[in-house]
């Protein structure tokens, strides 16, 4: 649940804070479509709840505090209700960015009212942070374009209606790639590969085949695609972070009161220094993270252009902060912390990701270097 205190702050406006009290109220009341077994059919239920309840509209807005209030209350309920609210997003955002009317008019309003699942294709093999290696191909053919490759880690394969693709149309490096939506079930496109991770999502690995895609499903221009590709993940990249803040919250939440009623040596847990010093340490994480998020988000939606160092550093601290939170309420909870069924079990599992995907740790700490180094 997010405080009072922060909704305090600054960065929200009346907006703001009304989104973010009415989506807590409808995500505290609304059943949980969780079942680790079939996250496919969960994360559809999820997808057709927030676009029937009209919470995916932030997608096509991209207000990123929304966005950022929106996975930080989502993360605190469910994982894959935060999954799916950001698939939608990501899936959809370069659509909205960079499409032109008729692109927009096809593809986010089924988004929006979750009636089609979005996905991004960004990743392959051997190119994932390094977007510049992509080695996908789009070829010209007459009035389309053939691509030929293979893209993995891909979140929503198998479920998705739509994937953005990005590929290569010249040998160019960066310069060369270019940005196409392709519909599910187009001839040339499988999946070729369903990937199990230790918090269970959709994920797959695709694979195109002398897959025909129309030239008017190519997003912006030949050569766009790194431009495409960057922008929507500088966009996205700070809600990452919301969720991580999401998932410490909730640890947090369970820790106090685990410790409050877990009776130690004839005291509360709580009464130990220890106990202590790890509750406000997470309390101090928390805040920080909190504050990187939102400054990120308020300074990209007040006319920022790039907000590259910010997110950056919002991304790098959060998802390592809530690691740290995770871990140490697995701690504090002892035995129990690592029961299948116990909620802090679940969330050390759920957040492990997130210091990996849209650029690992590793990543952001050389883009805050770089940045810094320019004097950004």
């Amino acid at each position: 649940m997010i405080p009072p205190r922060d909704l305090a702050w600054p960065f929200f406006s009346d907006e703001h804070r009304a989104f973010a009290r009415d989506l807590e109220a409808w995500s505290a009341r609304v059943a949980v479509f969780d079942d680790e077994r079939d996250a496919d059919t969960s994360v559809r239920a999820w997808v057709r709840a927030l676009g029937e309840g009209g919470w995916l509209a932030p997608c096509a807005r991209l207000d990123v505090r929304t966005l950022c209030i929106a996975r930080e209350t989502l993360a605190y309920r469910s994982a894959l209700a935060d999954f799916a609210l950001a698939m939608q997003g990501l899936g959809s955002g370069a659509i909205t960015l960079f499409g032109d009317a008729a692109m927009r008019d096809t593809y986010v309003p089924r988004v929006v009212a979750g009636e089609a699942i979005a996905a991004f294709a960004l990743s392959e093999r051997e190119a994932g942070s390094d977007v510049a290696a992509l080695a996908t191909t789009a070829r010209r053919d007459g009035d389309g374009y053939v691509l030929d490759g293979e893209k993995t880690w891909i979140s929503n394969a198998g479920i998705a209606d739509l994937y953005v693709v990005l590929a290569r149309t010249a040998p160019t490096g960066a310069k060369g790639l270019s940005a196409f939506v392709v519909d599910a079930g187009t001839p040339g496109l499988e999946v070729s590969e369903r990937i199990a991770t230790i918090s269970p999502h959709p994920l797959g690995t695709l694979r195109f085949r002398a897959c025909r895609v129309p030239a008017a499903r190519r997003l912006g221009g030949e050569g766009d695609g790194f431009k495409i590709a960057m922008a929507t993940l500088d966009l996205f990249r700070s809600t990452v972070g919301a969720a991580a803040l999401g998932f410490a919250r909730r640890a947090y939440d369970e820790t106090r009161a685990h410790a409050g009623s877990r009776m130690l040596f004839g005291a509360p847990l709580a009464a130990l220094q220890l106990t202590q010093a790890a509750i406000a340490e997470m309390a101090t994480d928390i805040d920080a993270s909190a504050l990187l998020v939102y400054r990120a988000a308020w300074t990209k939606d007040t006319g920022a252009e790039r907000v590259t160092r910010e997110a950056a550093m919002a991304k790098l601290f959060a998802t390592e902060a809530a690691g740290r939170i995770c871990d140490r309420a697995v701690q504090l909870f002892g035995g129990r912390g690592v029961t299948q069924g116990e909620i802090v079990e679940r969330l050390y599992r759920d957040v492990r990701a997130l210091r990996i995907y849209e650029g690992a740790s590793e990543i952001q700490k050389v883009v805050i270097a770089r940045a810094s180094m320019e004097g950004r």
